[in-house]
């Protein structure tokens, strides 16, 4: 439970880097959005190397299904465009995937 949590602040830190960026360059916001930008972005990097996995691939493959789930929730929450059965179906199977790859016996 502790993984997965940590899984979710990066991801949120992750999309709120990026969510600030989107709005300066794309929605008109003001320059000054790039700081907490850089500054989530900054946190996002440091929060993947607290992750209790030996390989940073490993890493990165998991945490990629979290992002994508997170993102579908952000596009909900924030953006408020709800997901569609399509959204779900392909968040499901990205989140399998990265079950198997973080949970899988290894030798």
């Amino acid at each position: 439970m502790k993984t997965l949590g940590l899984y979710a602040v990066t991801a949120f830190m992750e999309i709120l880097g990026c969510y600030a960026v989107f709005l300066w360059l794309r929605l008109g916001k003001p320059a000054w959005w790039i700081i907490p930008g850089a500054v989530a972005l900054a946190l996002f990097a440091w929060l993947l190397t607290l992750h209790p996995m030996p390989t940073a691939g490993r890493v990165y493959a998991a945490y990629g299904a979290v992002y994508i789930a997170a993102s579908v929730f952000w596009m909900w929450a924030v953006e408020k465009q709800a997901p569609d059965s399509w959204d779900w179906l392909g968040t499901c199977i990205c989140l399998i995937g990265a079950g198997i790859i973080y949970f899988a016996p290894r030798s």
